[in-house]
């Protein structure tokens, strides 16, 4: 209930961050990953166009998504949608999601030199901060073969505002020592 009281104050203030401050929407991670805030409508074009997106993945539940662009609406303009609701503020994804994740973004890495940039995947929950942050630190362990740590720190390179908190330090940990072993897991 938190979370659904605190969701529209929260945006505000996210949409007041990135008028008034450095922050930006969204930010480029690496040739494939976007992590970013909520898309609304008026950014679907640009992401579309601009940032070769042809797939999102929403961290969001049902109830944030009023706002942006449904699977419909995505689909509409050519992009696959995948939602992985997680409750904000109080919950991490778990490893099932985090799995599910990584192998839907596994599927738009460029296959060759040509397709740099071509197939971004837009990766986002409310701010960009935590949810969205955490698939797309272990994306980064699995993709790099990197640890949660140096994951975290090239995130923060490109996205200085991500906000993790011990939840999401103990799901990238887990999914690090459980998942990227088994990396079959992933593919």
């Amino acid at each position: 209930m938190f979370a659904r009281i605190t969701f529209y104050p929260t945006l505000m203030y996210n949409i007041f961050m990135e008028k008034c401050t450095s922050r930006m929407w969204y930010n480029r991670i690496d040739d494939t990953v976007i992590l970013g805030a909520l898309p609304f409508p008026s950014i679907t074009h640009e992401l579309v166009e601009k940032e070769r997106v042809k797939a999102v993945i929403s961290m969001n539940e049902d109830y944030e998504l009023w706002l942006a662009n449904d699977a419909e609406k995505w689909k509409s303009v050519g992009v696959e949608f995948l939602q992985l609701p997680t409750t904000d503020i109080f919950e991490t994804p778990d490893q099932e999601k985090l799995v599910r994740g990584v192998k839907f973004i596994n599927k738009f890495l460029p296959e060759t030199k040509s397709d740099f940039h071509d197939r971004s995947v837009y990766i986002h929950c409310k701010a960009g901060r935590t949810r969205s942050a955490t698939l797309v630190g272990c994306y980064l362990m699995a993709r790099n073969k990197w640890t949660p740590e140096q994951a975290v720190d090239h995130m923060r390179l490109e996205r200085p505002h991500i906000l993790l908190h011990r939840a999401q330090w103990m799901a990238l940990k887990t999914f690090y020592t459980d998942v990227i072993p088994h990396t079959k897991l992933l593919e």
